[in-house]
């Protein structure tokens, strides 16, 4: 008999097409206001999309847009998704001390919180930059109010990445649950199977089999996740960046929709909080 089909989570990091890491170096943060913010319309674009297959999702949301949007929030809230903290600016913890980060993410927690009318339960690092270096980092969420994390990449990578982590959900020190981005082990690796430019780089077809394979081999519900940035192909080009940023971030965005639209159809999705936390709450 088989076992039961598991359900995945769905997540989506919202932040505007200037402000990912990898343009940083080219783009001033003075310079956010000045640009052209496409943020709204892309997750509207995404909402509508779930909304088709009634399908839930989880949005890590950046409090600067949050800020600026504030309607956007609430509809993510009113279409039965989950709202989660991306932090505010999108500075990368590991670039921060303990205390700007515990400003950053206690600032994010209030401001989508105060804007929702309801609790903010999870965060996610920008660029997945908690680490061996900097693992007070879930002190300060746990002390924030925060009660989940996902925001380790068990990979080796030039940006991020803590290969010798766990590669499932797992409580960490400070009694915060870490729930990593999912990798596949294959040859005494992990490999990324989770999305991002892996997955608009990727034929569709491997990414389909890798997460099946993290379904039925591991029997883990895995975790997927996308921009917002990544469904639009008119986004201004940014200029003067190098060739590998400029490959990374651009490559196969108009084929993303329809991918996705593959993805929500051969898997079942779901909020992180009703399947992490709710399987955690089922084993105390």
């Amino acid at each position: 008999m088989l076992a039961p089909a598991l359900t995945n989570a769905l997540t989506i990091d919202v932040e505007d097409y200037f402000q990912v890491s990898a343009f940083a170096p080219y783009i001033r943060r003075d310079e956010w206001d000045a640009r052209e913010c496409r943020v709204e319309r892309n997750v509207e674009r995404i909402l509508a999309m779930l909304a088709q297959r009634d399908t839930k999702a989880t949005f890590f949301t950046l409090g600067w847009v949050a800020e600026r949007y504030p309607q956007l929030v609430k509809r993510i809230v009113e279409g039965g998704h989950e709202l989660a903290s991306h932090g505010y600016g999108h500075e990368r913890a590991s670039d921060l001390s303990q205390e700007a980060f515990a400003q950053d993410v206690g600032r994010a927690k209030k401001l989508l919180e105060d804007i929702a009318g309801r609790e903010v339960l999870g965060y996610r690092a920008p660029s997945f930059s908690i680490g061996t270096g900097n693992l007070w980092a879930f002190d300060q969420l746990a002390r924030a109010g925060y009660t989940y994390s996902s925001s380790i990449y068990p990979i080796a990578h030039d940006h991020y990445g803590m290969p010798d982590s766990p590669r499932f959900a797992y409580r960490v020190a400070s009694g915060l649950l870490e729930v990593p981005v999912t990798t596949l082990r294959m040859m005494s690796r992990n490999l990324p199977s989770s999305g991002g430019g892996y997955f608009r780089l990727l034929p569709y077809g491997i990414s389909r089999w890798m997460i099946r394979r993290i379904n039925t081999v591991d029997r883990e519900s895995a975790i997927f996740y996308f921009h917002p940035w990544e469904i639009d192909s008119e986004q201004p080009r940014v200029a003067g960046i190098d060739a590998k940023t400029r490959f990374r971030h651009y490559v196969n965005i108009p084929r993303m929709e329809a991918k996705l639209q593959s993805l929500l159809a051969d898997f079942r999705w779901g909020r992180m909080d009703q399947i992490f936390l709710a399987r955690d709450a089922a084993k105390a």
